[in-house]
């Protein structure tokens, strides 16, 4: 997808801008990490950075206005230079729950899929001795998963529809996100030791 590119570090700047919580910043670096991996795994080599700003900047007014969630951030991504484009697919990982907005391109649909599972898969992983992704299996998973009360912010149905979208099994979504997690949970870490 070409047009409206702003780069990595205006993109940082400007989630700066309006985000300070630590839980959503680690958010925002982490589906970046995840979406840089999904346009590798999905055909998409030459636009990982572009996959991984929308990551950045899918929440971007969520802490700030969450009333307005994904009506705020056409406003805050034209006012620091996003392009058209970058914006429908912020505004498209909020479908039927924030926005009108249907995801259509692959990485809209990625983002849309993946980024409630990012939470329930991190939730999953911090209450396992090693803390990591690294040793999380799909099955694991799947068990916090059919626990309704276990990460309840995470919207099964909005992860199963994704999944959906894309042509998945749910286990094939759950096993690529942990992978995608995987490749840059050390570098989030590493991002939030200075943001603290």
């Amino acid at each position: 997808m070409a047009g409206g590119r702003i780069s990595r570090d205006a993109a940082w700047e400007l989630f700066r801008k309006y985000n300070k919580d630590p839980f959503h910043i680690q958010h925002a670096l982490t589906v970046e990490g995840v979406m840089r991996w999904y346009a590798a795994d999905q055909g998409f080599a030459g636009d990982e950075e572009y996959w991984g700003i929308a990551g950045l900047l899918h929440d971007i007014d969520f802490e700030e206005f969450p009333g307005e969630h994904c009506r705020k951030a056409p406003e805050l991504l034209r006012a620091g230079g996003a392009g058209e484009d970058l914006i429908r697919a912020v505004v498209s990982h909020g479908f039927e729950l924030a926005a009108d907005v249907r995801p259509e391109h692959r990485m809209e649909k990625v983002l849309y899929a993946c980024d409630e599972l990012t939470g329930l898969i991190w939730a999953t992983a911090i209450i396992r001795p090693s803390k990591s992704t690294r040793d999380l299996e799909v099955k694991s998973v799947k068990k916090k998963y059919k626990v309704p009360s276990f990460a309840a912010g995470c919207s099964r149905p909005v992860i199963e529809k994704g999944a959906a979208m894309l042509g998945w099994e749910l286990d094939t979504l759950i096993e690529k996100t942990i992978l995608a997690m995987r490749s840059c949970e050390e570098s989030v870490g590493r991002a939030m030791e200075s943001v603290k």
